[in-house]
């Protein structure tokens, strides 16, 4: 039988995926209650707005108060500085926790990356089990958000999704997202049976739609109840000539440019 939470929180709601999930959940809870440190608009029906920003422990408990389940999503996107990634990924990631133990919510999902594995050679299929090979430091806040999910399973019972979040968008780009693609649909159905599938325990699992040619494995989904509608070879004839020199370690890595040691992401272009 699934869990049936009551109100759901979604941080990091203005962002790309927040956003979608915003569109792709309404309705599935009697209320999605909705964070960011951005403008989210006005609330629509079944939607409550908190502004919150994840660098402050009292914003997000304050967030948290009354929730049943939360999906957390918040947190800079890209690379970026050791100390901004630490700040907004890292001690976020931990706000976020440590509030839902106080206000004794039962069950996260996690927004981790396929970046904290991202030094798997294209030609390894990754699971769940195998040794994390973080690409940046961004990849590495994803290694301690999944670390510090087991921590909190293990010490307060707090159940634990990381979806390894792949390549989101509305349809592939390259020859690389017909592995990584995950689409909007797949990516609400995949979040919502994150937080709704009962005993799930500590889980990581594989952030993609149903790709024929994906690199990780479907472990976990199963447990889930998780079905991918999409396959990003639908659209192979459209992008699968699209791609950098093959001998380039960005191209061999299935983290792609974030493997490359000048990669530097939204560092010096944000404040």
């Amino acid at each position: 039988m699934t869990l049936s939470p009551h109100t759901v929180l979604l941080t990091g709601a203005a962002g790309q995926v927040g956003s979608a999930l915003r569109e792709g959940l309404r309705g599935h809870f009697p209320i999605l209650r909705l964070t960011d440190n951005r403008d989210l608009g006005e609330a629509r029906e079944g939607e409550e707005i908190v502004s919150a920003d994840l660098t402050k422990f009292d914003e997000v408990r304050a967030a948290m108060e009354g929730v049943d389940a939360v999906i957390h999503l918040g947190g800079i996107p890209d690379e970026h500085t050791y100390e901004r990634i630490r700040d907004v990924n890292m001690d976020g990631t931990y706000h976020v926790l440590e509030a839902a133990r106080e206000a004794g919510v039962r069950r996260v999902a996690f927004a981790s990356s396929i970046h904290a594995v991202g030094f798997y050679p294209r030609s390894e299929k990754v699971g769940p089990d195998m040794p994390v090979r973080p690409d940046t430091y961004y990849g590495v806040s994803k290694v301690f958000g999944e670390a510090l999910g087991r921590m909190y399973w293990e010490r307060y019972g707090i159940e634990f999704v990381a979806v390894r979040i792949c390549s989101f968008q509305p349809r592939p780009k390259d020859a690389r997202h017909l592995s990584t693609w995950l689409s909007p649909r797949d990516a609400a159905q995949l979040f919502e049976r994150a937080v709704t599938a009962p005993d799930v325990g500590f889980l990581i699992v594989a952030g993609i739609s149903g790709n024929t040619r994906r690199w990780m494995t479907e472990e976990g989904w199963d447990v889930l109840g998780y079905a991918p509608q999409d396959d990003a070879e639908a659209y192979a004839a459209e992008v699968e000539h699209i791609h950098g020199d093959p001998s380039d370690i960005t191209e061999q890595r299935q983290g792609g440019i974030f493997v490359d040691s000048g990669y530097t992401g939204l560092a010096g272009k944000e404040a």
